[in-house]
């Protein structure tokens, strides 16, 4: 793995690069790290693709979201990663909240853009109430840990599923920020991005944040080019619980998009 430390005008910007062929970027969920994709990264480099992996401001090296930051701030995080490494096109893969972000980034840039891949994510850019609660209580690391472990298991974990291994990895500060900047997101031109690019939903099926559309209800809010894979016996969290399914899904993808 290579690091790298780009210098943007928004600050540093903290990359991880590894592996060898076409491109896949990895964005990671609310207030959560890179090394969420820890568990799916050797799959996809053995499969002959080069894994570029900016860390979210305000983790590691990063420098914090200024204020005032919107969805399209940190889309261009992204861009500026990807430029930086040479990309020619990529597919860009966003877990949860990250999905907005590569969504975003297929709008500003759509010629970086191969496809789009969107894992256990909201297609719209609200939840209801109760689960925006039980997120809230996931990432607040101040409470106690049976407090937040109760939210993981309602929000994030399929019955069954162990939520206690999403206890560490949250950064409290970095989800608000990346909350407010959500927020602060006004302009929605870019939500139906399957308009004009190949899409993935790879939707978990039991997802207490994002129930799995349908398909028609998926082309319906997403745009024509958006397709449908369910991985069973996973929450929002997905990849903790089901990492080769995950990373069967996105390799199968990305081999289909540079073949197509």
């Amino acid at each position: 793995m290579t690091t790298r430390l780009l210098d943007l005008p928004a600050g540093p910007l903290e990359v991880f690069v590894e592996g060898v062929g076409h491109p896949v970027v990895l964005l990671p969920s609310l207030g959560r790290g890179q090394e969420d994709f820890d568990g799916i990264a050797p799959a996809l480099i053995a499969a002959g693709l080069r894994l570029i992996r900016p860390e979210p401001r305000g983790i590691g090296r990063s420098a914090p979201l200024r204020e005032g930051a919107t969805l399209f701030d940190m889309a261009r995080d992204v861009i500026a990663a990807m430029e930086d490494d040479g990309v020619q096109t990529a597919l860009v893969a966003g877990h949860a909240a990250g999905n907005w972000v590569a969504r975003i980034t297929a709008h500003l840039h759509p010629g970086l853009v191969q496809g789009v891949a969107m894992l256990a994510a909201v297609t719209g850019t609200t939840v209801v109430p109760e689960i925006s609660a039980a997120i809230a209580g996931s990432f607040d690391t101040s409470l106690p840990d049976d407090v937040r472990l109760a939210h993981l298991q309602r929000g994030y974990f399929a019955p069954g599923n162990d939520a206690s291994v999403w206890l560490p990895g949250w950064h409290t500060e970095v989800a608000r920020a990346q909350r407010r900047a959500r927020e602060a997101t006004t302009d929605t031109s870019w939500l139906r991005v399957a308009d004009h690019k190949p899409l993935l939903y790879l939707a978990a099926a039991e997802d207490a944040i994002a129930a799995p559309p349908s398909e028609v209800e998926l082309k319906a809010a997403l745009g024509p080019m958006a397709q449908r894979v369910v991985v069973e016996r996973a929450g929002h969290a997905l990849l903790p619980e089901q990492p080769d399914a995950v990373a069967k899904a996105l390799i199968a993808y990305a081999r289909g998009l540079w073949a197509a």
